[in-house]
């Protein structure tokens, strides 16, 4: 079935009380605009990335090299959406810090060195590279927002590394899966 994205009307799915700066394990998943496949192909159940997800790999790379403060666990980039495991090891202090005593930030705004400034930056970054290189300005590549995952347990982070590992191969069942 052909994603259509005036079908869903999402509203966050984060939790209202939790700061997302906070030192922790997180699961992302990002898709593509209207879930087209643009990063490569499965091949005998292997993604072979095509330019496109050659950005994608290099920039979720660079990330790291990016913000001390992170580290990068199991990752894949899939046609059309990736999943990771990004670990926030402890906050990134010079970015954080209230500027004022009264500086408290309401739920849905934007706070520098969360989980959602980083994938930001990261989607921005992808973006850009690919407009570049098909000489265009302004297309979208992602779907708005992100969906994430508070990694609680060992077994949760164990389950999450599988799937991950295993999506290639599960490319034709995934949710995601979209013919061309």
């Amino acid at each position: 079935m052909k994603y259509n994205p005036e079908e869903r009307h999402r509203k966050s799915i984060r939790l209202r009380e939790y700061d997302y700066s906070e030192p922790n394990w997180y699961y992302v998943t990002i898709c593509t605009y209207d879930r087209k496949n643009l990063f490569g192909d499965i091949k005998n159940s292997k993604m072979v990335l095509n330019d496109f997800g050659k950005f994608v790999n290099e920039e979720w790379l660079r990330t790291k090299e990016l913000r001390k403060n992170i580290d990068l666990d199991e990752y894949v980039i899939m046609p059309n959406h990736f999943h990771g495991i990004l670990i926030i090891e402890r906050r990134d202090t010079a970015r954080c810090v209230p500027t004022s005593i009264n500086d408290k930030r309401k739920f849905g705004e934007m706070q520098p060195g969360s989980l959602s400034a980083i994938i930001r930056s990261f989607k921005s970054a992808v973006t850009k590279r690919i407009n570049e290189l098909k000489n265009v300005q302004g297309k979208e590549v992602w779907q708005k927002g992100f969906y994430e995952h508070i990694i609680r347990n060992e077994h949760d982070l164990y389950n999450i590394r599988k799937y991950i590992g295993l999506n290639p191969f599960k490319w034709e069942i995934d949710e995601y899966y979209q013919s061309e």
